[in-house]
């Protein structure tokens, strides 16, 4: 009488070895586990596989001989041929600036209106002026100069001194409220001396200002042009020159509700705009600032 459990009994089974079991498909051994009807064969290791660790070992071994692999501290091992990244960055920095010097030598001049009228010129240097601007200036008005909480438009027709060229080119070279001995000053006052339901009348006055003609003769309109015209000028809209936005449009620097306008009013203002000058170069700047123009024009916003 047959044990169907003993090992040497079952299809395939070895009968010298007594053990062995034999898949009649593949010809692979089994290992004896069975799962429902399932059996694990004892499949050998693929070559592929070995040799593509085989491979790879070999490889990274070459590799940290002959390329930089190795901290050392504050350095690391260059390897065999002697690679650097710093240095390779360097000179695909001098490669790039060598493919514009041509052009943009061009814009270490002072006739930006003369610049901005040679339209193969722009057009070539717009690209880079692009890159120019996100590596610099988008951080904080944003990528295609839509500004944020605390920064201004670039891509509107509103500007906290003027549109023009050469204004920019100020702004930008010596920034404001910055470090720089000639920069521009701008500042939002505290308004302490104002009575709490004064400030309260105000600031919901102007949060209006956007939404249509005021009453500038009315007794909180008079409180505005008594405390706030001589910079934002008797409309609130702004364009005298002196860094006071408009209080007419609906994207103001710090926003334009009544909560937001009553904290300008009990704390101030007085945001800082880096200054360049020690950072780019004059030719740098100038292709900026014709950037930055363009964005404040009617469908100028950055290609």
């Amino acid at each position: 009488m047959s044990n169907p459990t003993d090992p040497r009994q079952l299809p395939g089974a070895d009968p010298h070895t007594g053990n062995r079991q034999v898949d009649p498909v593949t010809g692979y051994d089994t290992t004896g586990h069975d799962w429902g009807g399932i059996t694990e064969l004892n499949t050998a290791f693929p070559k592929i596989v070995i040799w593509a660790l085989v491979l790879t070992f070999l490889y990274s071994v070459v590799a940290w001989i002959l390329l930089p692999a190795w901290p050392t501290g504050r350095d690391y091992t260059r390897g065999l041929l002697g690679l650097d990244q710093g240095t390779q960055a360097v000179e695909g920095y001098r490669k790039l600036n060598d493919g514009r010097k041509d052009w943009l030598s061009r814009f270490a001049g002072d006739d930006l209106a003369a610049l901005q009228s040679d339209s193969d010129l722009m057009a070539t240097a717009m690209p880079a002026a692009a890159r120019l601007f996100a590596d610099n200036c988008a951080a904080c008005h944003g990528t295609t100069g839509q500004g944020g909480p605390g920064f201004p438009v670039l891509s509107d027709g509103t500007w906290l001194w003027s549109g023009d060229a050469d204004e920019i080119a100020t702004t930008i070279r010596h920034g404001i409220n910055a470090d720089d001995p000639d920069t521009r000053f701008a500042e939002m006052p505290v308004f302490d001396w104002l009575e709490g339901a004064e400030r309260t009348a105000l600031a919901q006055f102007v949060s209006d200002l956007p939404n249509g003609p005021a009453d500038f003769e009315s007794p909180v309109g008079t409180l505005f042009i008594d405390n706030c015209s001589s910079c934002h000028g008797d409309t609130g809209d702004g364009g005298l020159g002196i860094g006071a936005p408009s209080l007419t449009d609906t994207v103001a620097i710090y926003g334009q509700d009544a909560e937001t306008v009553m904290e300008t009013l009990l704390k101030g203002r007085r945001g800082v705009m880096p200054a360049w000058s020690g950072r780019m170069s004059d030719a740098e700047i100038n292709l900026l600032t014709l950037y930055v123009a363009h964005l404040g024009q009617p469908g100028g916003v950055a290609q």
